[in-house]
C-alpha cells in the first residue's frame, strides 16, 4: 500500500520537478528570438524602447518584445512593420479565409515557427512582440 501511494504521488511530483517549467532549451530560444532585428526597428517618432523577455512555466512558450512610446496612428504602425518585417523574412500570417491578420507575421526562428505580433499604439504604447514554443503552437 505504501509503495503504490508513493508511486501515485511521487511520480507526478518527480515529473513536475524535472520537466515542468522553462529551462535551457527555452533560454536558447529566447536568446535567438532576442536577436531578431525587427525588435529594434521602430517608426519615426517612436522612442523610449523597453525590452522584455518572459517564459511561461506552464506551457513553456517564450515571449521577447519591445515597447515604445508612440503617438502615431495604427495605420502608420501597420504600414511600417509590414515593410520592415517582410524585409527581415517575416511573412504575413493568414487569418480567417484568405485574409491576413493585421500586425501578425510568422518566420522560422531557432528551429520553430515564431510569431511577430505588432499592436498599438494603445494609450501611446506600441508593442512589438515575438512568441514561440517548441510545441509548434500558433499565435496571433
Amino acid at each position: 500500500m505504501a509503495v503504490s501511494g508513493l508511486l501515485l504521488t511521487g511520480l507526478p511530483a518527480l515529473y513536475f520537478l524535472t520537466v515542468h517549467g522553462c529551462g535551457e532549451e527555452e533560454d536558447r530560444l529566447a536568446e535567438v528570438m532576442a536577436g531578431e532585428t525587427v525588435l529594434d526597428a521602430a517608426p519615426d517618432g517612436a522612442d523610449g524602447k523597453d525590452r522584455y523577455q518572459e517564459c511561461d512555466d506552464d506551457d513553456r512558450f517564450v515571449v521577447v518584445g519591445a515597447r515604445y512610446r508612440y503617438d502615431g496612428s495604427p495605420e502608420n504602425v501597420l504600414r511600417y512593420y509590414g515593410e520592415t518585417a517582410r524585409a527581415d523574412g517575416w511573412r504575413p500570417r493568414a487569418g480567417a479565409g484568405d485574409d491576413t491578420a493585421p500586425g501578425c507575421f510568422a518566420k522560422s526562428v531557432g528551429g520553430t515557427t515564431a510569431y511577430l505580433d505588432v499592436t498599438g499604439p494603445d494609450d501611446g504604447l506600441l508593442h512589438v512582440e515575438i512568441v514561440a514554443d517548441r510545441a509548434q503552437s500558433q499565435w496571433c
